[in-house]
Order: C-alpha cells, then sequence, then structure tokens
C-alpha cells in the first residue's frame, strides 16, 4: 500500500521532492502493533519552498492540518476522524528526517528492540484507548532513548 501511495504522491508532487519519499511510523517495522495508518514522509528542501505543495495533495484526498508547523506540513486521509494515511513534508537531511529513519532503522534491525516496543505499545494501547495524544506522548521518552543510542 505505501509503494503504490508513494507512486501517486511522487507524481503529484513533482519538483517539491527532495530526498525521497520514506515510508515510517509503526507499518513500515514488520510484526509491529500498528494502528491501520500509513505514514508517509516527504523530503523537501524547506517547509517555506514546500508551501506550494499543499494544495496539491487535496486533489490525492488529504487534509493539511498545522500539526507541529514549525516541523512539518502534516496532511490526513481521508479524514481527521478516519484516517488511512499521513503525510509528513519534513525538510530533507533535518533533525526530524534522521531522527525518524534512525528509529525505524533500529526496530527493524534489533529485535528485541522491536519486542520491546511493541510491548509499550501494546501496553500503552490499553492505558490510552480514547487518548491519541497520551498514547503519542507516553511513547516519547523510549522513542528518544533510541535515537540517542543511534546517534552514537
Amino acid at each position: 500500500m505505501f509503494e503504490a501511495e508513494r507512486a501517486v504522491i511522487e507524481r503529484q508532487l513533482d519538483g517539491y521532492v527532495v530526498g525521497g519519499i520514506e515510508h515510517v511510523g509503526s507499518t513500515s517495522v514488520p510484526g509491529l502493533p500498528a494502528k491501520p495508518v500509513i505514514d508517509i514522509m516527504v523530503g523537501v528542501a524547506s517547509l517555506e519552498a514546500a508551501w506550494p505543495a499543499v494544495p496539491l495533495l487535496e486533489p490525492l484526498g488529504y487534509g493539511y492540518f498545522p500539526y507541529k508547523p514549525d516541523v512539518m506540513h502534516w496532511f490526513c486521509k481521508p479524514s481527521p476522524e478516519l484516517r488511512t494515511h499521513h503525510i509528513h513534508l519534513i525538510a530533507f537531511q533535518s533533525r526530524t528526517w534522521l531522527e525518524r529513519l534512525a528509529f525505524r532503522d533500529r526496530l527493524r534491525a534489533d529485535p528485541d528492540l522491536h519486542a520491546a516496543y511493541a510491548s509499550l505499545k501494546r501496553e500503552l494501547a490499553e492505558r490510552h484507548r480514547d487518548d491519541r495524544e497520551a498514547y503519542t506522548a507516553d511513547k516519547a521518552g523510549f522513542i528518544e532513548a533510541v535515537v540517542v543510542r543511534a546517534a552514537r
């Protein structure tokens, strides 16, 4: 599903993609428990340079939302209530870009880390069944620790 969507996005954002389109988030790690949402990270030259690309995603069913506007342009499809895809336009080689790839790649490569994160996700999903923001916030410490270790 990611590859099919990647191809459509790449055609639609022709000229704005710098550094590629990456599958990130839990669905990008085989066997990891995940919400059924595909997270797609698109490298752009800068957030400012990517503003003209924002309306180009609307015909593909993506809605723009100013979530973390200092680090990304964020979109969801088909609606905020029912999400199947997220797009994150992020400056290529920025700290956010590098950290997301490092986290994904460490989870793919380390079975023990994969298992620990899967366990944490299950526990938090149970605890924060109706609170997406709290679920995300409670994963932050684990993610940060992995990113710091990966940077070493």
